[in-house]
Order: structure tokens, then C-alpha cells, then sequence
């Protein structure tokens, strides 16, 4: 990992915990309160990472990315319980009603927007707001267990302060769709998913063919996995496409969402990534926010549904690396934490902060091997984006 000297940040409050869709859905707010817990109680807030209070969005910055319209039937729909509203993508399995919905969905994306503050005015170098990453919403409806889209008001707040690029990076299983699209024709956005591919999973989009809009040709970038893609592949993946792109772009500021439902014991993806492999591309991506953007580096969260298992560890070593003091994998995790998760979930919690796997990968420069689906796919989106940014893939 690359020095890091700057002062970094977590945006939290517990308050935030109050996006909850409901004891049986799959994204508990339970993920991010054990994460913060874990994280205290290895002392990774007390070196290097200082908490920062989550301010509420206002209804005009929310509104520089999402429509009145939504903004009204999600203010609306959090008035009442079991309401239905399925035009704007609310009602639904994926997207219940709850009462105070708005509020709770503003106050994530002011979290969110204050990470972004927070390293656009040199506060931080390094800011995450992990209850963030809510990729999934459109402009004009609630999509995937994201009613707004918190990335999005980010970036786009960035933008409206005079930023020229913005590289975003989403490693979440899902397709980044909803920042995709909403960036889809601005050259100033570069947006890079690594996902499952749409064959086998939500939302069904973000192939090679997905590149941007006539005037932004190049600017969105989708590398579509295979199920099954474990570290090896993962990392092959990541390292043939984004360090390449990223350098060619030259961002001004990275942004990152570290959906961690890429795991092996995620209960709705197919991919078999460990806490290690993961931890991986945490640090590359921090190297690479040092090398090519000045450290300056957002941070978020996004999916994730293996708990006590894998969320709170994965973003503990995130946070760590945000922090500039990475965590040694090796470490166990507290016995305080492990007995709280016993008492609050009936179930027994990890006892180290690794799966004990030490990812390696082959690189692509070593060859391209078009019997495998993994080296067709990412061949797939060199060949569609790499020419559009003047980068030979076969290089």
C-alpha cells in the first residue's frame, strides 16, 4: 500500500441505521452498525479515521439528480405502511414502504454528499460513507433497495462545484446501472462496474456493447463476469481493465463503491470472492486514487447481505484502508463483538478478519485464453472501450 499521509474521514451517525426496509428483507441495517462496531473495537477509528456527523439532504440537492415526481411519492408513500406506488418503483419486494422513508433516505445521501465535501474542499483526503452506494436508483423511481441515488447526487454535486473528471469505480455483484445511466452522456464521468454478468443477475444490464452516449462514447465501461469468478479471476479482471483506463482518463477524483456481495457466501450472487480478495482491490484502488488523483478518494458502500459473515469485516479492512492503517488480516476479530453478534443474531460470528486465502492472479499480458468465459469477457470490453480512449487491447 502506497504512504498515506492525509487526514481521512467516516460520515456516520447511528441515526443512519434508520434505512430499514424491515426484519426480513436482505438489506439489514445490521450490516453497518456491526461494521462500525468492529471497526471501533479494533481501533480503527482511533488511528487515522475521524467520524464526521451525516447532515440530511436537502430536497434541492436530492433534486439535481432524482425528479419532483419521486421525490414526492417517496415523501409520500413514508407517510403511510404497505402503500404501493409501482411507477415510481415503490411497493415492491425489492423496495417496501417504510414510515419515514424520505428522511431516511435523505439523510444517506447527505452522508454521502458530506464525504464528497469533505475531499472536494481538501477537509480529507480520503472520506467514505459507507451506508452509501445505493447505485441502483434512477433518476425517476427507486430500483434495487435504493430509493435515491445517493453516488449520483455525489458525483453530481462535484460536477456543479467545477470538477472536469470523475472516475467512478463500482466492484458491487450488481451492475451499476443507475450511475451509469444517469452519467451515461457526460464525458466528464467515467464510470467502470465490475459485476456478474446481467445474464444470471439483477438488473439484467451492463454488457461491453454499454459504452456511453453519442457524446460521451467510451465513458461508461461494464466488464460482465461469469458465475463462479473467484479472486484469481476477479483480479485478473479489475487489473487488465481499470488501472489502464484510469490512468489513460486522468481523473481529477476517484470514487468508489465497494458493494461486497461479490462474496462466496453471499446469499444473492453467484461470484466467490473471500474477505482476502476483496481486501485486494480495496488497496488497489487506494494506490490508484494516490497515483493518479492526488489521494483524493470517495469512498462508499452498497450491496452486501452475508451478516454477521463478511460485511462487517470487508468494510472494516475498507475503512482501515481509508484510514491509511490497513488491518493484518490475520487479526481476531474482538471477542466483545463476536459475543454481541451471538446475543443480537443467535449465531456465531468469524473469529479472524480473513477467509485465509492470499489472492494472486495471472496477468493479462501473460495471454488471453478465449476458451474461458472470464478472458472472453474481458476481452469483450477491451476490445469495445479500450480504442475509444486510444489504448491498443491487445497491448
Amino acid at each position: 500500500m502506497r504512504e498515506c499521509q492525509g487526514p481521512a474521514t467516516v460520515v456516520f451517525d447511528k441515526t443512519l441505521t434508520e434505512y430499514d426496509f424491515g426484519v426480513d428483507h436482505p438489506m439489514s441495517p445490521l450490516r453497518v452498525d456491526l461494521t462500525m462496531r468492529l471497526a471501533e473495537q479494533l481501533g480503527v477509528l482511533d488511528r487515522g479515521l475521524r467520524v464526521v456527523p451525516a447532515p440530511v439532504a436537502s430536497l434541492d440537492l436530492i433534486a439535481t439528480v432524482h425528479t419532483e415526481a419521486l421525490i414526492e411519492a417517496v415523501t409520500r408513500a413514508g407517510r403511510m405502511s404497505g402503500g404501493v406506488d409501482l411507477v415510481h418503483g415503490l411497493g415492491t419486494d425489492d423496495n417496501p414502504v417504510f414510515r419515514d422513508m424520505h428522511h431516511a433516505s435523505a439523510h444517506v445521501v447527505g452522508a454521502s454528499v458530506e464525504a464528497f465535501r469533505q475531499v472536494w474542499t481538501g477537509e480529507s483526503l480520503h472520506s467514505a460513507s459507507v451506508v452509501g452506494g445505493l447505485h441502483h436508483a434512477m433518476p425517476d423511481r427507486a430500483s434495487g433497495f435504493c430509493i435515491y441515488n445517493d453516488v449520483a447526487v455525489g458525483i453530481q454535486w462535484m460536477l456543479d462545484q467545477g470538477a472536469q473528471r470523475i472516475a467512478y469505480v463500482d466492484v458491487d455483484a450488481h451492475h451499476g446501472d443507475g450511475v451509469e445511466k444517469i452519467f451515461y452522456n457526460d464525458p466528464r464521468v467515467l464510470t467502470i462496474s465490475l459485476h456478474e454478468t446481467g445474464q444470471m443477475l439483477f438488473p439484467g444490464t451492463g454488457f461491453p456493447g454499454d459504452s456511453g452516449g453519442k457524446a460521451a462514447e467510451g465513458s461508461a465501461v461494464n466488464v460482465a463476469l461469469p458465475p463462479g469468478t473467484a479472486d484469481a479471476g476477479w483480479l485478473r479482471a479489475f487489473h487488465a481493465v481499470v488501472p489502464p483506463l484510469l490512468r489513460e482518463f486522468d481523473p481529477e477524483f476517484l470514487v468508489t463503491q465497494h458493494g461486497c456481495d461479490s462474496h462466496m457466501e453471499d446469499p444473492l450472487t453467484h461470484l466467490m470472492l473471500t474477505v482476502d480478495g476483496q481486501r485486494a482491490a480495496y488497496l488497489a484502488l487506494h494506490d490508484l486514487a494516490h497515483e493518479l488523483t492526488q489521494g483524493r478518494w470517495v469512498v462508499t458502500g452498497g450491496g452486501g447481505y452475508a451478516v454477521p459473515g463478511v460485511v462487517p469485516r470487508a468494510w472494516t479492512h475498507l475503512l482501515a484502508i481509508v484510514g491509511g492503517s490497513p488491518i493484518d488480516p490475520h487479526v481476531e476479530t474482538p471477542l466483545e463483538w463476536r459475543d454481541h453478534v451471538i446475543e443480537l443474531l443467535g449465531d456465531g460470528a468469524p473469529f479472524r478478519m480473513t477467509d485465509g486465502r492470499t489472492p494472486a492472479y495471472r496477468d493479462w499480458r501473460e495471454g488471453y485464453d478465449p476458451q474461458t468465459w472470464l478472458d472472453r469477457a474481458i476481452h469483450a470490453t477491451r476490445m469495445e472501450v479500450f480504442p475509444l480512449h486510444g489504448l491498443d487491447p491487445y497491448a
